[in-house]
């Protein structure tokens, strides 16, 4: 039987991304990341919610792309897996549960009526995408006698 560790969000991003580099030059990036559900309480009527915070770990072009583009405030979709670290301070063992991502895009803000995203960036130009050459089909042929069989297999 196999097993699964897989974990998907879309959220807001609770402050500025936290960039790093290690001494051998790879990129590190930290997230906070806030989901929140909504709901109405069936007792009082009041309008309800939750936010739960996520922390995130994302590595290499990817954690340099997040310092880059994402802002306090924008949305994100990150997908990757749940990893419990464990170190110690001051003689007591401590532990986080983190998202190791695998993919991160900073782009899935709504838009504004003034075409901007929800990260208040200007809206991105659609590249127009080169022509590819289309392979000629040859032309359909006449087809001799009735193209149905009158006899139904079945």
């Amino acid at each position: 039987m196999s097993t699964v560790n897989m974990a998907i969000i879309v959220g807001k991003l609770g402050q500025d991304p936290e960039v790093k580099y290690l001494p051998n030059g790879d990129a590190i990036c930290n997230l906070s990341v806030a989901t929140s559900k909504r709901w109405k309480d069936k007792n009082t009527g009041e309008k309800r919610e939750k936010t739960e915070w996520h922390r995130v770990v994302l590595y290499g072009k990817t954690a340099e792309i997040a310092g880059q583009w994402a802002k306090k405030g924008s949305v994100v979709f990150v997908r990757g897996e749940l990893e419990t670290r464990e170190w110690e301070k001051d003689g007591i063992k401590r532990y986080t549960t983190e998202i190791k991502a695998q993919d991160f895009n900073p782009f899935i803000g709504g838009g504004s009526s003034d075409g901007r995203d929800s990260n208040n960036q200007a809206p991105r130009q659609q590249q127009p995408r080169p022509q590819q050459p289309q392979p000629q089909r040859p032309a359909p042929q006449p087809q001799q006698g009735n193209q149905f069989d009158d006899d139904i297999p079945f």
